[in-house]
């Protein structure tokens, strides 16, 4: 099952990664994407294995940005790869079957060509400006989303970027599986309130 909520850690100069995958899972969150991207590969796994320890405390799946190779050398619950990172089906070989693997689109054309590889979701965005990633593809907007999910779209889509609270409603109305949150999370006054407040407004709109 893929989750409704994917959590997003962030490089933050005065919050650890571990801590920021602690106050959310206090939260409820129980997928978690761990996104280092300004260290070496061995402090990436040695945070990846502590951010594991807490997921499993809270029995949260572990979700590691980019890296296929920490995944596997720490058997965390799957990868999330960008559209310039490796190529899904390599991905997959490298994985086996019983890794989740995750895929980034912007347009109708990458979410079509995702579907039809061997990966179990994609996240759809940016829904609106973001600061958190640096080159950021064209914004989507809840136009565009009702635009691609028209189309007969097998895998669950993940809207990202941007979003807020208050958009849950219009976005699950749009089509949207979920959607993948990072500084809501993490810049709130008090992140594990915030995500149970995400996840309460995510389960009250499911039948929107």
């Amino acid at each position: 099952m893929i989750s409704r909520l994917h959590y997003i850690t962030q490089d933050l100069s005065e919050i650890s990664h571990q801590e920021q995958v602690k106050r959310a899972c206090e939260g409820g969150a129980d997928w978690v994407q761990l996104r280092v991207k300004e260290k070496p590969v061995n402090d990436i796994e040695t945070i990846a294995l502590e951010a594991q320890k807490i997921c499993k405390k809270f029995g949260a799946k572990l979700i590691i940005n980019d890296h296929i190779q920490i995944a596997k050398s720490i058997q965390a619950d799957g990868v999330h790869i960008g559209k310039e990172d490796t190529p899904p089906q390599e991905a997959r070989d490298y994985l086996g079957d019983n890794y989740i693997i995750g895929c980034t689109a912007n347009t109708l054309e990458d979410v079509l060509r995702l579907q039809a590889l061997k990966i179990d979701y994609i996240g759809l965005g940016p829904f609106r400006f973001t600061s958190t990633k640096k080159n950021l593809s064209p914004v989507i907007g809840i136009e565009g989303y009702k635009v691609i999910l028209a189309h007969d779209i097998k895998l669950p889509i993940i809207g990202i970027g941007g979003i807020k609270t208050e958009d849950i409603p219009s976005l699950l109305n749009a089509g949207l599986h979920g959607i993948a949150v990072s500084s809501l999370i993490n810049l709130a006054e008090n992140p594990s309130e915030k995500t149970k407040e995400i996840i309460s407004t995510l389960e009250n709109n499911i039948h929107a």
